[in-house]
Formats: structure tokens, C-alpha cells, sequence
């Protein structure tokens, strides 16, 4: 029983993965996740590629002609489209033709974070069970440093088990020796995983970055890792903006008793299947935790 109101949980919908008007469109896209990820992947660029003029004037195998895209829209659109609703809105506001064929200037520029949360919403708009994860990834630069990341974690029915898929990574054939689609756990860094290993000198500071402006290395970027993926895995995908406010006072600076109270917290968040009911009974008992700092907090 236990395992059943789990995975219900993680079908039910927040104000940033609920599709409202557009469940029934999303209900009818493939459930290969694969295509699934791939249509996804054509709709959306990476702002990050705008990074580099000369990304800017080619036509890329990935993104299409990025000679096309004006250049007022060279930015992260993360904080125009925070929700899986509103980017799937504006995708079928410039083109309502859901295809792998879109035109550049027709895609949405959001990142991971928008990746995870579209993909998320999608699948529980069919009834699947599925998650946001945040941590980090080695393998997005390969390049021995853990950057910020979001993926997707869903529970597979036909193998009865909980995997994850990386749609922000899809098409980059050949990069990765792995299946994109069904991601060994090892290789990826939960939010918790990357705190705990800072506390333990497991990890170089240097070795774990947030790419924030200015970029956060080390326990300052584990600990935004920790807190969005606590709250991704109580159904609640923060935005970048969002820490708790009580954290962000401090400046980050913490008390030894503030850390292992978190360290608490970063344990239970190792297995969150089977300490999913201490996670939600954190969750509605430390407010703390849940009182976001953000652009007017």
C-alpha cells in the first residue's frame, strides 16, 4: 500500500508541472521516452549556447540555424517561462505544429531546469509517476567538475522500478557512454549526495559548481543542489531564485548545528523511497525550510 500512495504522489501535479488546458495535448504526444525526449529536446535551446558569438552565426546540427534567432532574444527565458504550462503555451503560441521540424526562432530558451519540469509534466499528464531531480553532472562537460543540473526521475511499470532520463541530453549522439534514457545513478551527483560528500572531504570545493551569476563552487552550490531537490521530491520545482530565506540571510554561513541538522535531512534524501515518509513529515514540520527567499522575499 505504501508503495502505491508513493507513486500516486508523485502523479499528482504542482503549479509548475499541472499542463491545465494543455493535459489532454500532452497526453496524446509518444510514450516512447525516447521520442518523447527527442521532440522535447528539437523544441528548446539551451541559452548557454549563446555564450559564443561564433555558436551564434552557424547553423548547428542540434538547434538549427541559430542565424535565424534575433538577437533580443539571446537570454535565459527561465525567469519569462517558469513552468512547464507556460513554456508549452508560448511553444504553441509561435508554432502550433509540435514537430521535430521547428524553425529556431520558434523555440524556447529555458534549461534544465525547464527540460526536467516539461518532461515531468508530460508524463504525469499520462499518468505516470515522475519526479524533477536536481544535483550535478560530471558528464555534461566531462571535464573532472560537477556542474548544476536537473533531470527526470519516472517509475517504469513494465520493469517496476524507478529511472532516470536526461531530455536536456538528448541528440548529442555519440557523448555519452551510456543510455540517456535509463541513467546509471552513479552518474549523477542528488543535491544530497554532493552536501554530504563536501561535510565528509569526499569532493574538491572546486569540484562542485553552480553555474549562477556570479557562479557558487562548493558547499554554497551543494547547498542550493540540496534544497532544490528536497523540494523537487516533495513536488514543489523551485525556481533558481528561490532558498531558503533563512539560508540566504546568513549568507550561506551556517552554524555547525544548522549543517547537521541538514546532514540530517541530506541522509533520508539518499533513499527517498523508503524514508519518503520522514521527508514529507521534515517537510510539514520545518517551516524553515520552506520559506523561499526570491526577487520581492
Amino acid at each position: 500500500m505504501e508503495k502505491q500512495e508513493i507513486l500516486e504522489f508523485y502523479r499528482q501535479t504542482s503549479a509548475y508541472t499541472d499542463l491545465g488546458y494543455y493535459k489532454e495535448f500532452a497526453k496524446k504526444l509518444t510514450n516512447d521516452i525516447n521520442e518523447l525526449c527527442i521532440l522535447q529536446r528539437k523544441q528548446i535551446i539551451h541559452p548557454s549556447i549563446f555564450n559564443n558569438e561564433e555558436n551564434r552565426n552557424k547553423i548547428d546540427k542540434v538547434y538549427g540555424d541559430l542565424r535565424k534567432v534575433p538577437v533580443t532574444r539571446l537570454r535565459f527565458e527561465d525567469d519569462i517561462f517558469p513552468t512547464a504550462q507556460s513554456i508549452l503555451a508560448e511553444l504553441l503560441r509561435k508554432n502550433p505544429n509540435y514537430t521535430k521540424n521547428r524553425e529556431p526562432q520558434d523555440k524556447v530558451h529555458v534549461t534544465c531546469r525547464g527540460q526536467s519540469i516539461l518532461l515531468a509534466s508530460v508524463l504525469k499528464a499520462k499518468g505516470i509517476s515522475a519526479r524533477v531531480r536536481s544535483g550535478f553532472a560530471e558528464y555534461i562537460n566531462c571535464n573532472g567538475i560537477y556542474y548544476d543540473h536537473w533531470i527526470t526521475e519516472y517509475y517504469n511499470e513494465k520493469g517496476k522500478r524507478w529511472q532516470l532520463t536526461d531530455a536536456d541530453e538528448h541528440c548529442f549522439d555519440g557523448e555519452h557512454d551510456f543510455d540517456i534514457n535509463d541513467i546509471p545513478y552513479d552518474k549523477f551527483l542528488f543535491g544530497a549526495n554532493a552536501y554530504l560528500g563536501l561535510r565528509e572531504n569526499k569532493y574538491n570545493e572546486n569540484s562542485i559548481l553552480y553555474a549562477s551569476n556570479p557562479p557558487t563552487l562548493g558547499m554554497k552550490a551543494a547547498l542550493r543542489g540540496l534544497f532544490y531537490d528536497f523540494h523537487s521530491l516533495m513536488n514543489d520545482e523551485i525556481i533558481f531564485l528561490h532558498l531558503p530565506k533563512y539560508i540566504q540571510q546568513k549568507n550561506f554561513e551556517l552554524t555547525e548545528d544548522e549543517y547537521k541538522e541538514l546532514d540530517e535531512l541530506a541522509k533520508l534524501m539518499l533513499n527517498p523511497n523508503d524514508n519518503f515518509y520522514k521527508l514529507k513529515e521534515v517537510w510539514d514540520s520545518n517551516t524553515k525550510f520552506r520559506i523561499m527567499s526570491g526577487a520581492l522575499n
